[in-house]
């Protein structure tokens, strides 16, 4: 069976709605990858060096990442060898193939996002500011609620003017109260609050804000430890997840981001933000690539139920739309003769 029919198939398990989301949200960068990868592969038929090297700009050109080109390309050489692939077409479902494998990495099952197996969930978000931090804890709450879950929303980000009254704005929308104090207050202290006003209530999840920027970095870590504290002395398993979020639009920016801030800020999983306003998509693959943390939401357009759990399947799916299409349509015609 071929490697698009085999997605095709795993995707039909799929809510249909899900991958209209993931298409749609994905439309840019589909036009600015995937048809120039096509109309490459039509130009030049055969595989030879000067085919490899324009692959590569168009990868390039996509965000994809140069370490990540460079690893895509070997392999890609070595599968043509390996098959012994002549027609460059043949080429287009084994680059889709390696995609998903670069995209799921070792470990496809941490994707999900971690939930706490009693009590309350603690999810955390860190991120410079811009980059739909708030935005994304609203739609978040909005899909937990939905899903009949009791949300409680922190408002740590004490520094930005304007960012509490965001958070609350966000929380009327969806329906769900956002713990706060003054702002200027010490983030940890309102997270000492949350955390309290959870127990109380007895609720199941508890989405924090922080602080996009402070004056220096080693400030930040510091605010971040002292959060981390507060939390783990009242729930000590807690935070569940710490979540990064990036502004997919700001394409290699993102990925400089998240080495910032790394894994020595605890950071679990990351959330790319925009996707919808970005021809350059493959910044996805490239910080999955570059760095060892999943991706574990992606943002598909404006719309609440736009924030999606990331699935590369559905990635790559919605990047080959077209192409799987058109192989579709020749079997078709075969059955009808």
């Amino acid at each position: 069976m071929s490697f698009f029919k085999r997605l095709k198939e795993s995707i039909a398990s799929k809510t249909e709605a899900v991958t209209t989301i993931f298409k749609e949200g994905l439309s840019k960068t589909r036009t600015a990858f995937v048809e120039k990868v096509e109309e490459l592969i039509t130009r030049r038929k055969k595989i030879d060096e000067e085919f490899y090297e324009e692959l590569e700009e168009i990868l390039i050109g996509a965000d994809v990442g140069v370490n990540t080109v460079m690893k895509l390309i070997d392999e890609l050489r070595a599968e043509v060898k390996k098959r012994k692939i002549e027609d460059a077409a043949d080429l287009q479902p084994v680059l889709s193939e390696k995609l998903v494998e670069l995209l799921k990495g070792d470990d496809s099952e941490k994707t999900a996002l971690r939930m706490s197996g009693s009590g309350i969930t603690v999810i955390l978000f860190v991120g410079v500011n811009g980059v739909g931090k708030t935005t994304t804890i609203g739609k978040l709450a909005y899909k937990y609620k939905n899903e009949g879950k009791s949300v409680l929303l922190a408002a740590g980000d004490t520094f930005r003017a304007g960012a509490i009254e965001q958070l609350e704005v966000w929380g009327q929308r969806v329906g769900v109260d956002v713990i706060k104090q003054q702002s200027g207050s010490d983030p940890a202290a309102v997270m000492f609050d949350a955390v309290q006003a959870a127990k109380q209530r007895g609720v199941d999840i508890l989405l924090c804000d922080t602080a996009g920027r402070l004056q220096n970095k080693s400030n930040l870590m510091e605010e971040l430890n002292k959060i981390f504290r507060v939390i783990q002395r009242e729930i000590p398993d807690a935070p569940h997840e710490v979540l990064l979020v990036l502004d997919a639009t700001t394409g290699q920016n993102a990925l400089s981001q998240a080495k910032l801030f790394g894994e020595k800020s605890g950071v679990t999983g990351l959330v790319l933000t925009k996707l919808d306003g970005t021809a350059k998509g493959g910044i996805v693959i490239a910080i999955r690539n570059e760095l060892n943390l999943p991706v574990k939401l992606v943002g598909l357009g404006e719309k609440m139920q736009d924030l999606q759990e990331f699935d590369s399947e559905q990635f790559v799916h919605a990047l080959f739309a077209g192409l799987i299409k058109d192989q579709e349509e020749p079997e078709e015609d075969e059955t009808q003769q």
